[in-house]
């Protein structure tokens, strides 16, 4: 029997964050992933912030990326799949789809459908994030992919809570402190509704995984705090396209 081939799937890191690219595939190393895919990343070039924190980081990065793709620094049509690992409402989700005909998504788009699908109606998902200004672009983001009005409110999205980082802080500051802001924001989240899952709302957050378990088990006990699903949004992401390509091959 011939073996399959392999689906070639592009991580697309748009800050210019070496160390930050590097965290994503330690992470994904960890994860059970099916031996036909083959996983690449790319870090925006230097002109890129190193820390998306804002619109204008959003703006600044997708340019940047661009540029690289102008330049042929990188070929699209070389993968089967495209992931933008940037936990925002990333336009570069939007202008990649239009360069190729491959799946395209986000980290964010991604933890939010992993989320829904581990969840039932009772119970509730939400996001620990990094600065205030993620709370209402996420908010937002939320509303605007399911369909919903700004402001809406959902009984299943128990909201974005910021611990006062930036993305760069995961790789500069102390693990003392990364460790206490973390777990305020995610205690904040819990105490807020019956959260079922957590999504961590930045890629620079992968690996920090058992800071937000330990909150969980100091506010629900140990339990119910281990039964919390913790989602970390390049993983997911990579598990989404994974499935995408998986079913454009099934129902073609």
């Amino acid at each position: 029997m011939a073996t399959p081939p392999k689906f070639k799937i592009l991580i697309v890191n748009p800050n210019s964050s070496k160390a930050m690219t590097e965290g994503m595939i330690s992470a994904i190393s960890n994860t059970t992933l099916s031996e036909n895919l083959e996983i690449s990343a790319y870090t925006a070039p230097s002109i890129a912030p190193a820390s998306i924190d804002d619109d204008a980081g959003i703006r600044d990065s997708t340019q940047a990326v661009l540029i690289d793709i102008m330049a042929g620094k990188f070929h699209l049509t070389s993968y089967d799949s495209i992931l933008v690992a940037c936990f925002s409402v990333h336009i570069l989700v939007e202008k990649l789809s239009a360069l190729t005909r491959a799946p395209v998504t986000g980290i964010f788009e991604a933890s939010i459908l992993t989320s829904l699908s581990l969840t039932t109606s009772a119970e509730s998902w939400g996001i620990v994030t990094t600065g205030a200004f993620w709370e209402r672009h996420l908010g937002d983001g939320v509303n605007a992919f399911l369909g919903q009005t700004v402001g809406q409110t959902n009984a299943r999205f128990a909201g974005t809570f910021s611990s006062g980082l930036t993305a760069g802080d995961f790789h500069t500051v102390s693990p003392e402190q990364v460790q206490a802001k973390l777990k305020d924001a995610t205690v904040r989240l819990l105490q807020a509704s019956k959260v079922r899952c957590v999504v961590m709302g930045c890629g620079g957050m992968a690996g920090l995984e058992s800071i937000i378990r330990g909150a969980a088990v100091e506010v629900y006990g140990k339990q119910r705090g281990e039964s919390v699903y913790i989602v970390d949004g390049v993983r997911a992401g990579v598990l989404q396209l994974h499935q995408t390509m998986l079913s454009r091959r099934e129902f073609a």
